[in-house]
C-alpha cells in the first residue's frame, strides 16, 4: 500500500508539470488493479490529463478493472470515440458486460461506432438471453482445424497468443467448426511436430450450451476443476469458452443476490446508495412485512379471553415466536445451500422433510426439557402444567418450523424461481402466526387444567 501510495504522488506529480513521458513510464508499469485504484483517487481533471496521455488501448486495463458505477462515470468523462477504440481493445464479453446495463439508444451509438471482428462479437453476445452461458463466454480464444499438425498448433499459438484470454487449451475443430476435442497445451508440447493434433485431443467433452443458466457453467467448472469450459450452439458449434475468472465474477454476483433476497434487500445492498434510494428499495418490503404481522395482532387478540385468563402466557409470546423464526430460518438457509449444490433431487425431498422434521423434534425437546425445569423455578405460580404447555408448544413448533423452513424453497424452485427468495423475513412471519396459533391453541384446550 506504501509503493501505491508513492507512485501516486509521483504520478500526480507528473501530471501536474503535464510530463506525459514520465506519467506513463510510471503508470503503465503498474499493475491495471493499482492503476485503476490510483485513477479513482484522482479528480475530474486528472482523469482527462489521463487520457490525454494514454491511447484507448492503454485505458481499457484500467477500465476493466473499475466496477460498474465506476465505469459508468468514466465513460461520462470521455468522447464516444475514444470509448469505442477502448471496447475495440477489450474482451467482447467484458464490453457486453457493460453495454447490456445501458439504455438500447447509447448502447446501439456505442457499438456503431466501433469497427471490425469486435463489434460483431459485442452484438452477438448481447442477443444471448440474459444470465446464460452466452452472455459471459467470451471469443477470444485458439481453435484449430482436427487435421492441423502439432507444428502449426503451435505456430498459431505463437502468433495469436496475445489476443486470446488463455492458451491453457486449444480447441479442435472440424471444417463446419464444430467442436471435435480439446487439446491441452501440455499435450501439444511434449508431442511431436509432425503429430496430427487430432490424434491427442481429448475427445471426451464437457461443455456447456449457449442458453445453459450461468450457475449451471459455475458448477460445472468447479466439479471438473477447469480453467475455461467450450460453449456450443445447438447445432455443436463452438461458439465461444467461459473462463474461470468469469466464473468468479458470476458467483460472487449470485451470492450478492442471494443475500440480498435472503434479507429481502436485494438491489439495495450498494453502499454508495443514497438515503432515499436505500428507502425506496427496501421500505415495500417491509411494509409487506408490517402487513403479514397484522395476522399476528389479530391472533393475539382472538385469544383475548385466554390471555386475561392466564397473564402469565404474555410472558412467553416472544420466546416461542423467536424459537420459530430461527429454526425456520436455519432450515431456510441449510435447503438454499443444498439446492444450490444440487444435492436435492426430485428422489430425496421426502428424506430433506423428514430430517428437517426430526432436527426441529430434537431441537423442540430438548428446549422443551430446558423449560419444563426452569418454569417452576422462576415461575411457580404457573406450576408443571403451564411449564408443560410451553414445552408442547415448542416441540411441536419447532417441528413444524423446521419443515416449513425447508418445504418454501423447495416449492419455489420447483416453480424455477430462484430458491433464495423464500427469505428469512418471510419465512420468519409465517412460522411466528403458526407458533402464535399452535401456543394459544394448547394453552386453550389446557386452560381448565391451570
Amino acid at each position: 500500500m506504501e509503493r501505491i501510495i508513492n507512485f501516486n504522488n509521483e504520478i500526480k506529480m507528473a501530471l501536474q508539470q503535464d510530463d506525459g513521458r514520465t506519467f506513463r513510464e510510471i503508470f503503465l508499469n503498474l499493475h491495471p488493479m493499482d492503476q485503476a485504484a490510483i485513477y479513482l483517487d484522482m479528480d475530474r481533471q486528472q482523469h482527462l490529463q489521463i487520457q490525454q496521455h494514454l491511447t484507448p488501448s492503454a485505458f481499457a486495463g484500467i477500465f476493466q478493472a473499475l466496477d460498474l458505477q465506476h465505469q459508468e462515470k468514466a465513460v461520462e468523462e470521455m468522447d464516444d470515440a475514444y470509448i469505442a477504440h477502448m471496447f475495440e481493445a477489450m474482451y467482447a464479453d467484458n464490453v457486453a458486460d457493460f453495454l447490456e446495463r445501458q439504455d438500447a439508444g447509447y448502447r446501439e451509438k456505442i457499438i456503431s461506432l466501433m469497427t471490425g471482428e469486435g463489434r460483431a462479437e459485442v452484438r452477438e453476445l448481447l442477443d444471448y438471453a440474459e444470465d446464460s452461458a452466452g452472455t459471459i463466454m467470451t471469443k477470444e480464444y485458439i481453435a484449430v482445424l482436427e487435421s492441423d499438425t502439432v507444428g502449426e498448433v503451435m505456430e498459431k499459438l505463437s502468433a495469436e497468443a496475445t489476443r486470446a484470454v488463455t492458451i491453457y487449451y486449444v480447441y479442435v475443430i472440424g471444417p463446419d467448426h464444430r467442436l471435435k476435442g480439446v487439446a491441452s497445451l501440455r499435450e501439444l508440447i511434449i508431442a511431436p511436430d509432425d503429430a496430427g493434433v487430432g490424434s491427442i485431443m481429448q475427445t471426451h467433452l464437457i461443455s456447456a450450451g449457449v442458453d445453459d443458466d450461468q450457475e449451471d457453467v459455475a458448477k460445472v467448472i468447479q466439479k471438473y476443476d477447469l480453467i475455461a469450459l467450450p460453449v456450443v450452439t445447438d447445432q455443436g458449434l463452438l461458439a465461444g469458452i467461459v473462463t474461470v475468472d468469469d466464473i468468479l465474477d458470476v458467483v460472487h454476483i449470485e451470492i450478492e443476490e442471494d443475500f440480498g433476497e435472503l434479507g429481502t434487500t436485494r438491489g439495495a445492498m450498494d453502499y454508495n446508495l443514497t438515503i432515499f434510494q436505500s428507502a425506496k428499495k427496501r421500505g415495500p418490503w417491509i411494509i409487506m412485512l408490517m402487513l403479514l404481522g397484522m395476522i399476528t395482532a389479530n391472533i393475539i387478540g382472538a385469544f383475548e379471553e385466554t390471555l386475561e385468563a392466564v397473564v402469565l402466557l404474555s410472558a412467553f409470546i416472544p420466546l416461542i415466536m423467536d424459537s420459530a423464526g430461527n429454526t425456520g430460518t436455519q432450515a431456510l438457509t441449510v435447503a438454499v445451500r443444498n439446492l444450490a449444490l444440487g444435492n436435492i433431487g426430485p428422489g430425496s425431498v421426502l428424506k430433506t422433510l423428514g430430517r428437517e422434521l426430526g432436527t426441529g423434534f430434537l431441537i423442540g425437546a430438548a428446549s422443551a426439557v430446558a423449560l419444563m425445569i426452569l418454569i417452576p423455578i422462576f415461575y411457580p405460580d404457573g406450576g408443571m402444567m403451564f411449564a408443560a404447555i410451553v414445552g408442547l408448544t415448542l416441540v411441536t413448533t419447532l417441528s413444524l418450523s423446521a419443515v416449513v423452513g425447508a418445504l418454501i424453497p423447495l416449492i419455489i424452485k420447483k416453480l424455477h424461481i430462484d430458491p433464495a427468495v423464500a427469505s428469512g423475513p418471510f419465512i420468519t412471519t409465517i412460522n411466528d402466526i403458526m407458533g402464535l396459533l399452535i401456543y394459544f391453541t394448547i394453552a386453550t384446550t389446557l386452560l381448565g387444567q391451570l
